[in-house]
């Protein structure tokens, strides 16, 4: 439900993740199955907004893209496309994914695309948060702690090949 309501348009930075972390911490059975209801929530929610957008998104984003920056950020998603919905749904740092999917119902975007999309993302994003939690159990947030810095340049690197991504994948003009 939380991954639901979050997809959905009520924003809880981190919360799905959280609660997938923390099951699967204290509960490790269920652990995979938590994943999968994130997975299906998030899915479903996110399908919700994007039908939501395709009902006059259009005449949403024409009144409210008034100023340049938000100008750019419409000529920005008909550059990078579906790239701009991968990239939030997989990684866990909180970025704004509720605008994209948004722009991609708007700017008619294939529902199917949109929905293996989504599902690119969330599965490993998910399903690697369920087995970190039940791997590390109670000692998830002492290695957290420890290997801080680690994660940092690791996701310092991932950010960096995603921008490469995003440069690969650039539609020509």
């Amino acid at each position: 439900m939380v991954a639901l309501m979050d997809s959905a348009g009520l924003p809880l930075p981190g919360g799905v993740d959280a609660v997938l972390i923390l099951t699967a911490i204290t509960n490790p059975e269920l652990a995979y199955f938590t994943a999968a209801l994130c997975i299906a929530g998030s899915v479903i929610g996110s399908m919700v907004l994007f039908y939501l957008a395709r009902k006059g998104g259009e005449l949403y984003l024409e009144r409210h893209i008034a100023t340049p920056n938000e100008q750019r950020f419409r000529e920005w998603f008909g550059s990078y496309g579906m790239v701009t919905v991968f990239i939030p749904t997989l990684v866990p740092i909180p970025l704004p994914m509720k605008v994209f999917v948004l722009s991609a119902g708007a700017l008619g975007v294939s529902p199917v695309k949109f929905l293996f999309t989504i599902l690119a993302g969330r599965i490993p994003r998910y399903i690697v948060l369920a087995a970190f939690g039940r791997a590390m159990g109670d000692n998830a947030l002492g290695w957290l702690d420890v290997h801080k810095w680690h994660l940092t340049g690791g996701a310092l690197l991932f950010g960096a090949a995603l921008m490469l991504l995003v440069r690969l994948m650039r539609k020509p003009a």
